[in-house]
């Protein structure tokens, strides 16, 4: 599980909040996507969490445990993070990039092979064609597989994704979001991730945080914000993947009524 308690961030002192007074829970098992704009504060949300930014106030739980009574490099060891630069070595092979979280917990090397292995596998990247592989020899979807498998690698219970997808073709996207979900099911993973896209909020989330300011707008399933979203500026990302449906029956109805003439 994972607490957030009215969580605020200021770099200024107090003058100004990229993030203020954020509160939510998310269940373990469960995974939440933070929505909002670009500068909603939604990443720095995320960074909070695994202490890549300090709160400047407010409470951070895991599993029961306050985040800034655990060392931060101990915590971040303990949870996966996959960003959208993926962010692998470009002169380490595929094998010691994925088991390098592994390598510094001090696990012997056979024992990070056949992780290596495993999570190779888990991600549909054969591991006798791609642990010697470099980085640059894969494609944008395969390095963000690899980045998956890294962040797997120690066996977190959470993990934290800021908009993973996000520089990958549709089709890829939609692959791997598939693929992803399945992981974080079989794995029982308690997750966190960001994203600005209505559509993939909706059809990946348990709960859905709406950011913007700074400030936590409306908590809830996807299926309760569909229903009320409780606030204009949630009611207006909700009618975005509305409209877009609707035209597509439009023009689909328009299509096959061409074709019947």
């Amino acid at each position: 599980m994972i607490v957030l308690d009215n969580v605020c961030k200021s770099y200024d002192a107090g003058g100004s909040y990229p993030v203020r007074d954020v509160s939510f829970t998310v269940p373990t098992g469960s995974l939440l996507v933070l929505l909002g704009g670009s500068g909603c504060g939604k990443t720095t949300t995320l960074k909070m969490i695994n202490r890549l930014i300090e709160p400047t106030s407010g409470r951070i739980e895991i599993h029961g445990r306050d985040v800034r009574a655990t060392d931060p490099v101990e915590l971040r060891r303990g949870i996966g993070y996959v960003f959208q630069g993926i962010g692998l070595f470009p002169h380490l092979p595929i094998a010691d990039n994925v088991g390098v979280v592994p390598r510094l917990l001090g696990w012997a090397p056979e024992r990070i092979a056949a992780r290596v292995d495993e999570l190779l596998a888990m991600v549909h990247l054969p591991p006798e064609q791609y642990r010697h592989r470099f980085p640059q020899q894969l494609s944008g979807g395969q390095q963000q597989r690899v980045g998956f498998a890294r962040a797997l690698a120690a066996g977190p219970r959470v993990m934290l994704l800021d908009e993973p997808f996000g520089a990958l073709d549709l089709l890829t996207r939609d692959e791997l979001r598939e693929e992803f979900l399945g992981l974080r099911r079989r794995l029982g993973l308690t997750a966190v991730r960001v994203t600005h896209d209505m559509t993939e909020a909706l059809l990946s989330a348990d709960l859905i945080a709406v950011m913007n300011g700074g400030r936590l707008l409306r908590l809830g399933s996807p299926q309760e914000l569909l229903r009320d979203p409780g606030d204009p500026f949630v009611a207006a990302l909700m009618a975005s993947p509305k409209r877009q449906a609707d035209r597509l029956e439009a023009l689909a109805t328009g299509a096959n009524g061409r074709g019947n003439q």
